[in-house]
């Protein structure tokens, strides 16, 4: 029934969003707004099929001056009027800004590829298109996007090498580490895009039966499953991405429950060209959530001053910034670091000592929240699910406590586990949580992570390294870290058998630990 709960909340929420901007998207679709400038359009993608799309060029441009181009790709499930607000302040500073349905959503044509060779061949013919119909300049193309979008930009960067510059929002970079990460199915994540899909759009046979193998964990088919993925993933492209040169911009939030942040470090880390990276509270797509709307957006801020500098070669500093920009989900104001790697430089450790060993299958109140909903509210109010540390039932949840920190303890980029594991049974799951907790013993989560194994011999101890979510997060003096593990969560698929048990122990051949990441005063 919580799950059940949880993914009607999720579906719910971008359902709403979706059916609320449907009847505008339709009754602007029928021709040119003289007010706004806007053209909508009917434009041939891969095969023919029909994109539907909107185009916005500066006021008074002309067949004789060119302009930068910004090609925009909806996200899923999002109608083509998503990027209107944006499209708008682009097209007042110079750009000429083509926004286009994505394959297989709302009016436009063809079934759902999910970021597939089709959906990258679209967006090139949507390139071809705006060069021969309005005065775009060839030299100075962008493309960007918010979650799907985002994925579909930075693929067609690594095959296109007309993009020189994108901004990547809420995207991802790996799809396997996003909904498939510790080899443990992301439930709601998968259930809410799948949902969507079916609500908004036509997904083709190859993603119907995808998705119905990933979520009746079909272990047969894991390896087609991961293969899929990775021909999806940009980070399966770096050397072409890296090759072609374009500018990337990337932006997530801390608490992204469908595209965690970890996979776009690891990304960043590997291109070779101009970059950035920006992470600030929030969860999937709420860090640029207010920009579609047209009200001020730090995200939405930096993808233009990224494309001023890149398109346009505006002398705005961005590129004499440091290139990763962290915000906290508990104090105000941005740090620079000049790499991801810096961000981990300080490192301090607290032992997991002793054996706990726990029952599985029951969820022992700790728990990653509801996908969209619960790091959203983080974001805005600045309250992340709670437990009391004391009342943890021992019989299902592991908990290991650090001393108590004299001064604040500011957490920076991603927290490392390492135990070791005697299961009960072949298989099973584990979802191991951090909690900031009080004098009075209330937990704030401050990152989670599943691991799930497969195959393992039933009593023989195995080590297991698992890194959480990457997070920014500020403990205050006087607080404690506490590491607390169980077995089951909404969030995730979990593969332990009735009745199973999982034995935590800490080897002194090879110590169990929690690494956490802080900050360099």
């Amino acid at each position: 029934m919580r799950t059940s709960l949880a993914l009607a909340v999720s579906a719910a929420l971008v359902a709403g969003t979706a059916l609320g901007l449907a009847p505008a998207a339709q009754a602007e679709e029928t021709g040119t707004s003289a007010d706004t400038g806007i053209r909508f359009v009917d434009i041939a993608g891969e095969g023919g099929t029909v994109l539907k799309a909107n185009v916005v060029t500066p006021a008074g441009a002309g067949a004789a001056t060119r302009h930068p181009l910004i090609v925009l790709p909806t996200s899923w499930a999002m109608p083509q009027i998503e990027y209107l607000a944006q499209a708008k302040k682009l097209a007042d500073s110079g750009y000429v800004v083509v926004s286009y349905n994505s394959r297989g959503f709302w009016q436009s044509g063809g079934e759902i590829e999910t970021a597939g060779p089709k959906d990258i061949a679209d967006a090139s013919k949507v390139v071809d298109w705006a060069l021969a119909n309005t005065p775009s300049d060839p030299d100075h193309i962008g493309m960007a996007g918010v979650s799907y979008g985002a994925g579909i930009s930075l693929l067609t960067a690594a095959h296109d090498p007309r993009i020189k510059a994108v901004a990547a929002l809420s995207g991802w970079a790996d799809l396997i580490e996003s909904i498939y990460s510790g080899r443990t199915q992301h439930l709601q994540a998968a259930a809410l895009l799948g949902g969507a899909g079916y609500l908004t759009g036509r997904p083709g046979p190859e993603l119907k039966e995808i998705l119905g193998d990933f979520l009746s964990s079909n272990l047969d088919k894991e390896d087609e499953m991961i293969a899929w993925g990775r021909t999806r993933s940009p980070a399966a492209h770096l050397d072409r991405i890296n090759a072609n040169g374009a500018a990337i911009m990337l932006g997530n939030a801390w608490g992204d429950t469908i595209f965690p942040p970890n996979q776009y470090a690891s990304f960043f880390e590997k291109l070779t060209g101009p970059k950035r990276l920006e992470f600030r509270p929030g969860d999937h797509a709420t860090a640029e959530a207010t920009g579609l709307f047209g009200l001020p957006n730090d995200t939405w801020t930096s993808a233009h001053r990224w494309f001023d500098r890149h398109l346009k070669g505006v002398d705005n500093g961005i590129d004499r910034e440091q290139p990763v920009q962290l915000k906290s989900r508990s104090i105000s104001g941005y740090e620079g670091y000049p790499d991801w790697k810096s961000v981990h430089a300080n490192q301090r450790k607290f032992d997991l000592d002793g054996t706990q060993r726990i029952w599985a299958n029951v969820d022992s109140g700790a728990n990653g929240g509801i996908t969209l909903l619960t790091n959203a509210l983080d974001q805005f109010l600045r309250t992340p699910p709670l437990v009391s540390v004391p009342l943890l039932p021992r019989a299902f949840a592991g908990v290991w406590q650090s001393e108590r920190y004299d001064t604040a303890q500011r957490v920076r980029g991603t927290v490392k586990v390492h135990t070791t594991v005697t299961p009960a049974e072949r298989s099973g799951t584990l979802v191991a949580y951090l909690y900031d907790v009080g004098p009075l013993g209330v937990g704030k989560l401050i990152s989670n992570a599943p691991y799930t194994f497969h195959d393992r011999t039933p009593g023989a101890p195995f080590p297991v390294d698992l890194e959480l979510f990457s997070t920014a997060y500020d403990v205050p003096a006087g607080h404690r870290l506490a590491l607390v593990v169980d077995t089951v969560d909404p969030l995730y698929i979990e593969h332990n058998p009735t009745g199973a048990q999982l034995t935590f122990s800490s080897p002194a051949a090879d110590p169990s630990y929690v690494s956490v990441p802080l900050r360099k005063e």
